[in-house]
């Protein structure tokens, strides 16, 4: 793929991203170069994300050649759950683990109602 066709790729996956974030959302950009973070952390990112005031929380996992830079800008936070790189579907199934885990757990100890 020619550079030209990868940033304009980019550009409309970023339009695309910003265009189903809202201003009041806590935007999680899932990066290579994001804070490492583990198990512990991320229920701890998910857990602390309530007490932003922010009406949802986005998880936003970039295409193959990343992030565009109107997502870097906005994102509240950058992270990595590995310093392997991971191609998107992957990086989705990883979350969607922690994610479930989290809730597991919390259902386990009754910290949460359903």
């Amino acid at each position: 793929m020619c550079c030209s066709d990868v940033r304009a790729e980019v550009d409309d996956e970023d339009t695309a991203m910003m265009s189903i974030i809202r201003s009041d959302d806590w935007a999680v950009m899932l990066d290579e170069n994001g804070q490492d973070i583990g198990s512990e952390q991320m229920a701890e990112l998910v857990g602390d994300a309530g007490n932003t005031g922010a009406s949802r929380l986005s998880f936003c996992i970039g295409g193959p050649y990343g992030h565009g830079r109107q997502l870097r800008e906005r994102a509240n936070i950058s992270i990595n759950f590995s310093t392997l790189v991971s191609n998107h579907q992957i990086a989705l199934l990883v979350l969607m683990e922690q994610l479930l885990d989290l809730v597991i757990n919390w259902l386990q100890q009754g910290s949460l109602m359903v």
